[in-house]
């Protein structure tokens, strides 16, 4: 993974070098500039894969033609179109691969890329831009007169513009035509099927996902919380690694140490934990915030656990494998158990897998790229999307006997072999209630700001819709840490809307 920036329309290096010093966390192995007939391209690598021939922004004998990218694409090792010496390119990283495919397919090319990516490709005097069809790589752009600024991160806009948008998820850029989307979350129907037939199909197509994320040159870990999506991906992980290192932070004595412990000895796998405490999380949080770009509540509250278990996991490992993306194909969430109707919460499903890229997404890019990790999402790859879609509803939210629903009880259900009962039918519960991180909050608002000065300090930001004292006390920090907080403002997305409480 890496990171990349770029002013095309003119020549300012040193505005991108400026970008670049923001973006240092994104690549801490390799950094470099490429000058492009009307602009200039800038890279920073995390190298997990190719360690050498990928170190670099890359250009071929195309006349005038270069790649940055930020991403990981899964079928470069096994693909027939992997680039030869012939088209002038020697090494095996992602960037060259998708490179070769512009050469072939033009803009068509992000049709052919299995993976995560945000790219751009200066083309002669032509400008081309994507990023993957969830967005879990992101993107961001602004106008700066005739200029086009596009980055990594919210923050390397800082002191150029106040205008930076979020690139679209599933979408392309050419400077000659403007934005094309190429792909949409689909809307097809679910489907019936046997039920043996699609538990068997449902592995099936999720350990082909977590499969292709094994692909490193790099030792590669699991985020592992206990809970029934981290735990999976633990598992099928172990099936194909002799050594898999895992993962679980929380308050001392919270529910997701003790049940990662469970998981931990069932798998065998080399267990690390940490304990941080309210003053840990206090002194941490102008950091967690910084790199976050956010101040929604719940977004922040899930960033502290991520934060220490990705400061954790880079001591001993370069990629980890995450849980993301369960909840939202599976109806994992207690608002989901309020929708009675089928095609509603089928729609409410496909309505937050599409929103992930600006909240869940963005949470777990840029904690573990703040700590200079790469994230790995399986539940999130394209043909595990599609499939979980065409499930109905009602075996993701399953009705007992006694009228009770069942959150995800179908992903529960294919996995009841391969984890401890007590894990599979564990109750779900968000990172940052199993952590205890929601124990620590009350402490921490405590100290910070009192109801009524947060009610006065929530109406002097109406633009912002700050809701509660401690989504004030996040702001402030915000605005503490960012000199020119306005570019990350009118960006940040909300998990749900509710008034001031």
């Amino acid at each position: 993974m890496s990171g990349i920036a770029g002013i095309w329309g003119g020549n300012d290096k040193e505005s991108v070098r400026q970008m670049m010093r923001l973006l240092g966390h994104r690549g801490p192995d390799v950094q470099g500039l490429c000058q492009g007939q009307d602009g200039t391209l800038g890279h920073l690598r995390l190298s997990t894969m190719d360690m050498e021939g990928g170190n670099r922004a890359i250009a071929n004998d195309q006349p005038r033609r270069a790649i940055i990218a930020d991403g990981r694409i899964y079928d470069l090792p096994s693909s027939e179109e992997r680039p030869s010496n012939s088209h002038g390119l020697e090494g095996r990283s992602d960037a060259e691969f998708a490179l070769h495919l512009y050469d072939k397919l033009g803009k068509g090319m992000v049709h052919r890329l299995d993976g995560v990516f945000a790219l751009a490709i200066a083309d002669g005097e032509d400008l081309f831009l994507a990023r993957d069809a969830i967005g879990v790589k992101p993107l961001y752009y602004a106008n700066r007169g005739k200029a086009l600024v596009f980055a990594s991160e919210l923050k390397a806009f800082e002191g150029l513009t106040d205008d930076a948008e979020e690139f679209p998820p599933g979408t392309w850029f050419h400077s000659k035509i403007g934005f094309r989307p190429f792909y949409t979350v689909p809307e097809s129907p679910p489907r019936d099927m046997p039920l043996g037939f699609r538990l068997a199909l449902l592995r099936k197509t999720l350990e082909r996902a977590v499969i292709k994320r094994l692909t490193s040159h790099v030792p590669v870990g699991v985020f592992l919380s206990g809970g029934l999506d981290s735990s999976i991906i633990a598992a099928i992980v172990r099936g194909h690694v002799d050594t898999l290192h895992t993962f679980s932070v929380g308050i001392e004595q919270s529910r997701d140490l003790e049940a990662a412990r469970v998981v931990a000895r069932h798998l065998d796998t080399v267990h690390h934990e940490y304990v941080f405490t309210a003053d840990e999380a206090r002194e941490e949080l102008p950091q967690i915030i910084y790199h976050l770009e956010s101040f929604d509540q719940d977004l922040v509250r899930s960033a502290i656990p991520c934060f220490f278990a990705s400061r954790m996991a880079a001591d001993h490992v370069a990629v980890v494998l995450t849980g993301e993306g369960a909840d939202e194909l599976f109806a994992g969430y207690a608002y989901q158990q309020d929708i009675q109707d089928p095609n509603a919460l089928h729609q409410e499903l496909r309505r937050s897998v599409a929103g992930l890229h600006s909240i869940g997404l963005q949470r777990g890019d840029r904690l573990t790229m703040a700590c200079s990790l790469e994230a790995r999402v399986p539940f999130l790859d394209i043909e595990m999307i599609e499939f979980a879609l065409t499930i109905p509803t009602e075996l993701k939210l399953y009705r007992q006997d006694d009228r009770r629903r069942i959150e995800k009880w179908i992903l529960r259900r294919a996995y009841e072999d391969f984890l401890p009962e007590e894990i599979v039918w564990r109750t779900k519960e968000q990172f940052d209630e199993g952590s205890g991180t929601t124990d620590l909050i009350a402490q921490i608002c405590r100290s910070g700001i009192s109801p009524t000065e947060a009610q006065e300090y929530a109406e002097r930001y109406p633009e912002d819709g700050l809701r509660s004292p401690e989504e004030c006390m996040y702001h402030q920090v915000l605005l503490d840490v960012f000199s020119d907080a306005k570019p990350i403002r009118r960006n940040v997305a909300r998990w749900s809307h509710r008034p001031f409480d």
